[in-house]
Parts: structure tokens; sequence; C-alpha cells
């Protein structure tokens, strides 16, 4: 009994320091699982609105599914290596005890002759695919890879969200900020060659007004 009562008060604790985090805002904008009354009261017309609304509905998925046996399962059981290892969404599970857009430099792996970074597997795939496309005689650029979530509250403020017509994932939801998708710069020649060679390299062409977002995910291939 001892103990129960042990382990119902840790994980009380827990839940309380989970319900007092305040992360800091970005120019203005909330940072995920905090819709500020500043943020509430500086918003204007239904941009605004619709940014939190987004953000508070992710913040409620997020408490939901990290509770202490969910963050634990996320890191991979004792003695086991998440390394390379991606879950039901192509999601990185090595990366997944840091954060979308909250990965460290050193978890990245930067992509060769640029100073583009992905999820290791992905960049070098990519490295794989950019010159297969060269020995094509096709030239691909890149413009994007890995984001930061403060970059992706900035790309919401510029760009709009997604849902509302603009071309902004909710922040924190982006796979850019995961490591596994880039943006890129594609002639019509180029483009024709991603949608018929970039499967063999794990890359899909997965959102919709955006033929120049390709991302890591080879169980969608």
């Amino acid at each position: 009994m001892e103990a129960i009562a042990g382990i119902t008060s840790r994980i009380a604790q827990i839940q309380s320091q989970i319900a007092t985090i305040s992360a800091p805002t970005v120019r203005g904008a909330p940072v995920l699982g905090t819709v500020s009354t500043a943020t509430t009261s500086s918003s204007a017309g239904s941009f605004g609105a619709a940014l939190e609304k987004a953000v508070a509905t992710q913040n409620n998925v997020i408490t939901h599914a990290t509770g202490a046996t969910g963050v634990a399962a996320t890191a991979g059981a004792a003695g086991t290596s998440t390394t390379g290892r991606v879950d039901e969404k192509g999601i990185p599970l090595e990366l997944k005890q840091y954060g979308n857009g909250k990965i460290p430099d050193e978890a990245l792996s930067q992509i060769a002759g640029s100073g583009h970074k992905l999820w290791s597997p992905a960049a070098r795939s990519y490295e794989a695919l950019q010159a297969a496309a060269q020995r094509d005689g096709v030239t691909i650029g890149m413009t994007d890879s890995y984001r930061t979530y403060a970059s992706q509250v900035d790309l919401v403020q510029r760009k709009g969200l997604y849902s509302q017509g603009g071309l902004a994932a909710v922040p924190g939801t982006s796979d850019h900020g995961w490591g596994i998708a880039v943006d890129l710069r594609l002639d019509a020649k180029a483009q024709a060659w991603m949608r018929a060679n970039a499967k063999d390299y794990g890359f899909v062409e997965d959102v919709p007004r955006e033929p120049w977002h390709w991302a890591f995910k080879p169980h969608k291939v």
C-alpha cells in the first residue's frame, strides 16, 4: 500500500508540474501549451482566433498523449535502441524526447553541400536522391528543411494557417519540426522527376497545394 501511495503521489507531482509549465512567447504568438491573455487581446479578426483555437486544440492532444506511461513509451523500452526507428506516423522515435521544433543541432545531420539539416536517415536518403537526379541531368534546389518551433510560429504569422487557406501547419505539428521534410526548388522537369522517382528514396508529396514540399516517409511509399 505504501508503494501504491508513493506512485500516486509521484503522478500527482508530475501532473502538477505539467500544469504549471509556461512556455515563452515568440514574436507575440503563443508557444504550444500556452494561450496567454496578452496574445488573446492582441489577436485580430478570424486569423488570431483560428491560431489560438488550433494551438489550444493541439495542446489538448499532447496533454492527453504525454502521461507518465506515454512519455516512457516514446523513449523506447529500457535497453531498446530507437535509432533509425519511427512510429506509425513516421515520427523518429529518437527525436520525440525533444519535441517538434525543439531538436538540438547535434541530434540532426547536415545535408552534404548545404546548410540544411534533417534527421540522419532522411538526410542520407535525400543525398542519394539528389545524386541520382544529377546523373539524370536534373537540378533540385532546397529552400527549407528542419524548422524550429520559433520559425514555425513566424511562418504562421507571415503565411497563415493551412487550415485557413494559408501555407503553414499549426506550430508543433509540422514534419519540418521533426527534421523529415524539405521544401524544394523545382522546375517542371525536376517536379516530374521527383514524382517518378522520389518514392524510391522514401520521399512522398503529401501536402496538397504544396508541390514543393516532400517528406521522408518510407512507410507511405
